[in-house]
């Protein structure tokens, strides 16, 4: 199952060490099969507020995400950004080819009645 992390970065900020970060990151990411989904562009808000923009990362599966985000390669670099930039990361678990939304309203209509 594919998983995804996730940045909202509340703030961009044009600094020498972010760009360096953004510069190295991709090498950090390639031992565990990362790619970038979403990167570097603002988004079109269409329901609430939502400062800054966002980043999204894909993985082959949860394991490989937790294990990049832990490497000592990416938190040699992790500083470049957090000392710079504001925002909250997670770690979510996609869902499969056949996932049906329909099969879930039900699973939560049963466990709610």
């Amino acid at each position: 199952m594919p998983a995804y992390g996730i940045a909202h970065l509340y703030e961009l900020a044009n600094h020498d060490e972010v760009f360096e970060y953004i510069e190295r990151i991709q090498s950090t990411m390639d031992p565990y099969g990362g790619r970038f989904v979403v990167h570097g562009v603002l988004p079109e808000v269409i329901e609430g507020d939502w400062p800054g923009t966002i980043v999204i990362i894909e993985f082959p599966d949860v394991e490989k995400a937790r294990a990049w985000y832990a490497s000592p390669a990416y938190q040699e670099i992790l500083p470049l950004r957090t000392d710079h930039i504001p925002g909250t990361v997670i770690l979510v678990e996609g869902v499969g080819p056949n996932y049906d939304a329909s099969a879930t309203a039900a699973s939560l209509r049963a466990a709610a009645s």
